[in-house]
């Protein structure tokens, strides 16, 4: 990049480019409809395709590692792989949840989640188990708040 390179500019101006504007944008940088998505999704798309055209994508073998590595994460399965990965914490993960004195650690596993050595396969159902109401599991364990942003 020299001093004089407009993409930057272009770039920034996504922000303030009506969203009609975006769209037209998207069928001329991709010549597709755009999606019916937000914004916000069009304005991140739109840079990277900027860039993209400008100064080339990504390097073949890049491209193949990342199909390799999202093989590996849903065994190849083209269902799993439209499922969004950060539905459920990692593997691993250990939430903790102070309820009346009490420190509850609960680990995520493949299957689900375990708490006190037993599997379960939802936050909501160890809620239940702690608090002996019913409660929505990722906002008792802090995941999601109650408006329901995660």
């Amino acid at each position: 990049m020299n001093k004089h390179d407009p993409i930057p500019a272009r770039i920034a101006a996504l922000k303030t480019t009506p969203t009609p504007a975006l769209r037209k944008q998207w069928r001329e940088l991709f010549g597709t409809m755009p999606p019916p998505f937000n914004r916000r999704y069009l304005e991140s798309r739109l840079a990277y395709r900027i860039q993209e055209l400008t100064y080339g994508g990504l390097k073949p073998q890049t491209l193949k590692r990342l199909a390799k590595l999202g093989d590996e994460l849903d065994g190849g399965d083209r269902l799993k792989s439209r499922i969004r990965a950060d539905i459920k914490p990692i593997v691993g993960t250990r939430l903790l949840r102070e309820w009346q004195g009490v420190e509850h650690v609960v680990t995520v596993t493949v299957d689900g989640y375990e708490w006190q050595g037993r599997p379960y396969k939802s936050l909501s159902a160890i809620a239940r188990a702690i608090t002996g109401t019913r409660w929505n599991g990722w906002v008792f364990f802090g995941l999601k708040n109650y408006r329901g942003r995660t």
